[in-house]
């Protein structure tokens, strides 16, 4: 059975709800735009980490202003159905911003989980996570694989 994908704020509800069973949370986000096994091993890594994974998915906007135009070659909502139904992902919401911080402060997971392309001190939002008492923890296989590299082999 697939993640719910859901609204910031019917997240918020249910991940206290979640809390109130004495779960703990973790979260992960990125663009996923074309799905790769560095992907899946990521979120099934994170999924790992603690009782509930939450997954941020990037908006077709915010990608853009990541990646640049003609990014992403998958629209956000079909990315995210792609994202629930990996095995561990509890649920699925998508955000507007580059950033996950404002977010992250929201939600305020347990364990911000990020891919082997950071460490614990590189991750942009760590001094969010850290200031209302989350870890960051890095996860996943070593970086090996990239969307930016298979659209670069697509094209050539």
């Amino acid at each position: 059975m697939n993640a719910p994908i859901i609204t910031e704020r019917r997240l918020a509800e249910l991940l206290e709800r979640e809390r109130e069973q004495g779960r703990t949370i973790a979260f992960a986000n990125g663009a996923f735009d074309v799905l790769h096994v560095g992907h899946v091993r990521y979120l099934q890594a994170a999924a790992g980490v603690a009782d509930v994974l939450v997954v941020a998915v990037n908006s077709d906007q915010s990608v853009r202003m990541l990646k640049g135009e003609g990014r992403p070659v998958v629209p956000q909502d079909e990315r995210a159905e792609m994202v629930s139904a990996i095995r561990g992902v509890s649920y699925v919401t998508i955000f507007e911003e580059k950033s996950p911080a404002r977010l992250l402060e929201s939600l305020r997971p347990d364990f911000h989980c990020k891919g082997t392309d950071y460490t614990p001190e590189s991750v942009p939002e760590a001094d969010v996570v850290r200031a209302y008492g989350g870890r960051v923890v890095i996860v996943g296989d070593p970086k090996d694989h990239s969307t930016t590299e298979i659209l670069r082999k697509l094209r050539s």
